[in-house]
């Protein structure tokens, strides 16, 4: 079903404020289809409200100035992060809903929850729900809530303010494809425009030209603020530490059907498809698949796999040193994390666009990780495998006899249940393409 989301008003009279502030004072909602965001009880109405009194100023002036990591920057768990994300944060002596708006670069999430009790406030949100559509639909949204607000601002012979200074750099920035890279470079660093350290933006800009934009932004999602490493650092690491692997002996899908990233799609079911996929061209049916079947799938050695004593990375990836060449590194130190691991760059690699060199495999919420974990716990361990072994039996010892069968780690069982709806979300942790599953 198509996603409609709205910040609807009515606009009320104010005194006492700025001239901004009274133009685009209001009843404010945030409807999404038939969903109110912004429902809560009204204490002194004494009734049930969808659109509490706000300003509609403020709010625009909050979209405008954190656009940019609203659309790009993933979820993480920085108290940093919370600030820029939840609209609880705006004040100017409003009681704002508890609503937290990220992305992972194709869907966009708001979640919604309710506001503490408290004696002396005249409104409480009770809304609790998580929602999510396509990123390019969050945009429209904001677009038609900006377009509300300026028109509003010149009826009421309003201008010059700073939401007109934020918005026309905006404006700016979104029609400039070269600013646009440098701004959402910043916003998946988790800084705001022109706060980023310029060197490492740089620097990222530049191993995007050799390397593939693409891959070089997972790199700059993952939040290393001063420790960012460069593509340099990666090749030197990789071959000091890593493991040789070949790209044109890696396997490759004869089809990518249905297996475009879209906002219209959880990126789970994306890499999920793609794991059946491999499946079935290779033959594999629903049996565990071996070390050597493995590694001889990614390209590279069975001794990979084997476990060691130290990390060598923070996180796992593929460097391409040449046409043909490869070098990788895993991060875990576990056999089992292994396997994880270099499935889910075998599966970056068959769903991560052709120009990429870099193949990443981070802790970051973007769509792309998402993709390379389903597909890693799908091609490991097939769900209706799962399913059958199971039995109905949906117990942690049934999971861990699950796992063992097909040498995993009990989670990617208990994430496999999850995205199938075989078990609640809770159990998993919060994670919005369970949401929208």
């Amino acid at each position: 079903m198509p996603v409609n989301w709205r910040v609807e008003v009515e606009w009320e009279a104010l005194q006492g404020a700025s001239a901004e502030e009274q133009a685009c004072f209001g009843a404010i909602g945030i409807r999404v289809n038939d969903l109110w965001l912004t429902e809560g009880h009204d204490y002194l109405a004494n009734r049930l409200r969808t659109r509490p009194y706000l300003s509609g100023y403020h709010l625009a002036e909050w979209f405008a100035w954190n656009w940019w990591r609203l659309r790009w920057e993933p979820r993480s768990t920085s108290r940093e992060w919370e600030q820029t994300h939840c609209m609880a944060s705006i004040g100017q002596g409003y009681i704002w809903p508890n609503i937290t708006i990220f992305s992972d670069g194709e869907r966009t999430a708001l979640v919604a929850h309710p506001t503490a009790e408290r004696a002396d406030t005249p409104f409480r949100y009770i809304s609790d729900r998580a929602v999510v559509l396509p990123s390019g639909q969050f945009e429209a949204g904001l677009d038609e809530f900006f377009s509300q607000i300026f028109h509003r601002l010149d009826a009421e012979r309003v201008s010059n303010t700073n939401l007109h200074a934020i918005f026309e750099s905006l404006t700016e920035e979104r029609n400039d494809p070269g600013l646009a890279a440098r701004r959402k470079f910043e916003a998946l660093l988790g800084e705001d425009p022109d706060e980023a350290n310029p060197a490492i933006v740089e620097q990222l800009i530049a191993d995007a030209v050799e390397a593939g934009t693409d891959g070089v932004q997972e790199i700059a999602a993952i939040h290393a603020g001063s420790n960012t490493p460069t593509l340099n650092d990666l090749k030197t690491l990789a071959r000091e530490s890593g493991y040789e692997a070949s790209a044109r002996d890696a396997v490759r899908l004869r089809t990518h059907e249905g297996l475009t990233p879209s906002g219209n799609t959880p990126a789970w079911l994306i890499g999920a498809r793609a794991a059946r996929a491999l499946r079935e061209q290779e033959r594999l049916n629903g049996n565990p698949i071996s070390d050597k079947q493995l590694a001889t799938l990614a390209g590279t050695s069975p001794s990979a796999l084997e476990s060691r004593k130290d990390r060598a990375a923070d996180f796992s990836f593929v460097v391409d040193d040449q046409k043909d060449t490869s070098h990788l590194v895993l991060r875990s130190k576990w056999h089992e994390g292994r396997r994880f691991e270099l499935a889910r760059l075998l599966g970056d690699r068959l769903l991560a666009p052709r120009a990429n060199r870099l193949f990443p495999a981070t802790r970051a919420y973007t769509y792309r990780q998402k993709m390379q974990r389903a597909f890693a716990a799908e091609f490991l361990s097939p769900f209706e495998e799962v399913e059958g072994i199971l039995a109905g039996d949906y117990s942690s010892e049934g999971q861990r006899d699950a796992a063992e069968h097909f040498g995993v780690s009990p989670l990617m069982i208990r994430t496999l249940l999850v995205n199938h709806h075989r078990i609640p979300s809770e159990e998993l942790g919060e994670d919005f393409d369970v949401v929208a599953a």
